[in-house]
């Protein structure tokens, strides 16, 4: 790689990196994994950068490295759960609740499979159209369309279910707890019924 080709590189993350990093906000949950999931993006384009022909492109193929490398790291997740002995704390830091609002979405967008979420965020929260997905995807337009049908009504479900288990909680603590019978008037009664 020539040293122009490292200068426009480095020129193109300079202008384009906070357009990126929300991307990659927008595949992973976490802040610092968006961090790792840009960086690790940039590094695998670095060594290509000369085989993009059109600059104008490298937006749409950085988004396709960045949503690889978190697909390849959901398959390499570790599933091993580790039992303890107390629960965590779930408590809301700033109790904002646009943060809360934030936070319940991309945790319902954990339900869906990595191609259905790529889909959902590119045409979603980086509003492309469905053209321009199917090709940052590799995938038909056709595709995209089904692939998003099925991803937005399994997140219908998913909300419509966690409303449900949410009314059922506040019912049941709702609930008023009958109070234990006196004993002596249940002893009294069996006695009753003995003789």
């Amino acid at each position: 790689m020539t040293q122009g080709e490292v200068l426009g590189f480095e020129e193109y993350v300079r202008t384009r990196q906070d357009a990126l990093l929300r991307s990659a906000r927008r595949l992973v949950a976490d802040p610092v994994d968006a961090q790792d999931l840009l960086q690790t993006a940039l590094v695998r384009t670095l060594g290509r950068w000369d085989g993009i022909a059109d600059k104008s492109l490298a937006d749409a193929y950085l988004r396709r490295v960045m949503i690889n490398t978190r697909t390849e790291w959901w398959r390499a997740r570790k599933l091993d759960e580790v039992p303890t002995d107390q629960l965590p704390d779930a408590s809301v830091d700033d109790g904002s609740e646009q943060r809360a609002d934030r936070a319940l979405l991309m945790d319902i967008l954990g339900v869906l499979a990595p191609k259905q979420r790529s889909v959902v965020v590119l045409r979603h929260w980086e509003q492309m159209s469905t053209e321009e997905t199917a090709a940052a995807l590799g995938m038909s337009a056709g595709t995209v369309k089904s692939t998003l049908h099925r991803a937005l009504a399994r997140l219908r479900q998913e909300l419509e279910d966690r409303a449900a288990l949410s009314r059922e909680a506040e019912g049941v603590a709702a609930a008023r707890i009958p109070a234990q019978p006196d004993r002596r008037h249940d002893e009294r009664g069996r006695e009753r019924c003995a003789a």
